[in-house]
C-alpha cells in the first residue's frame, strides 16, 4: 500500500513539473520595446486621440500613474518637475484613477497644474491601459519627434542624461 502511494506522489510531482514547464502564464513578453512605433493614445474612449507625435524636435515623454501607487506617483511628479525645468520635453501624464475628483486633488497636491495631465477614469478595462499594456505596472515611455519609443520606465536621472545629448 505504501509502495502505491509513493507512485502515486511521484507521478504527481512529475505531472506538476511539465505543466509548469509548458505554462504560458509566467512568460510575459513586453509589447512595446525601445525602437517600437508608439500607438495612439485614447483616452475614456474618446474619438480624437492625444498626438504624441510632436513636430517639433525634441522628446514627448508619457508617463502612466495612479494616486493609489505610490512609487508611479512619485516618478510622475519628479519627472514632471524635470520636464518642467528643462522645457526641452513635453510631458503628457495620465492617470488610471476611478474618480476624476481624486484625480484632480493628486495633480494639485503634486504641483501638476503646469504639465499636460489627463485621467482615464475607466482604469483597467481602458483601451489605453490594454494598448500600453499596463497590467504588468505603470510605466512611462520617452518618444521621440518621430513618435519612435527612446525609452521605457525612465527615472529623473535617465531623462536628464537623454536631454543633454
Amino acid at each position: 500500500m505504501t509502495k502505491n502511494v509513493k507512485w502515486f506522489f511521484v507521478v504527481l510531482v512529475f505531472s506538476s513539473l511539465i505543466s509548469l514547464a509548458f505554462s504560458n502564464e509566467n512568460v510575459h513578453a513586453e509589447k512595446l520595446r525601445e525602437g517600437d512605433k508608439i500607438p495612439a493614445l485614447v483616452l475614456c474612449d474618446t474619438v480624437q486621440p492625444l498626438d504624441l507625435h510632436s513636430a517639433r524636435e525634441g522628446y514627448t515623454l508619457l508617463s502612466f500613474w495612479a494616486s493609489y501607487d505610490a512609487v508611479s506617483r512619485q516618478n510622475n511628479a519628479a519627472l514632471a518637475h524635470l520636464a518642467g525645468e528643462t522645457g526641452q520635453v513635453e510631458m503628457l501624464s495620465v492617470s488610471f484613477d476611478r474618480y476624476a475628483s481624486v484625480f484632480h486633488a493628486t495633480v494639485e497636491q503634486d504641483g501638476l497644474e503646469d504639465v499636460r495631465c489627463f485621467v482615464e477614469t475607466n482604469g483597467s478595462d481602458s483601451e489605453a491601459f490594454r494598448a500600453f499594456d499596463l497590467k504588468q505596472g505603470f510605466t512611462n515611455y520617452l518618444v521621440d519627434s518621430k513618435g519612435v519609443i527612446v525609452a521605457k520606465n525612465v527615472i529623473p536621472a535617465e531623462l536628464a542624461s537623454y536631454l543633454k545629448k
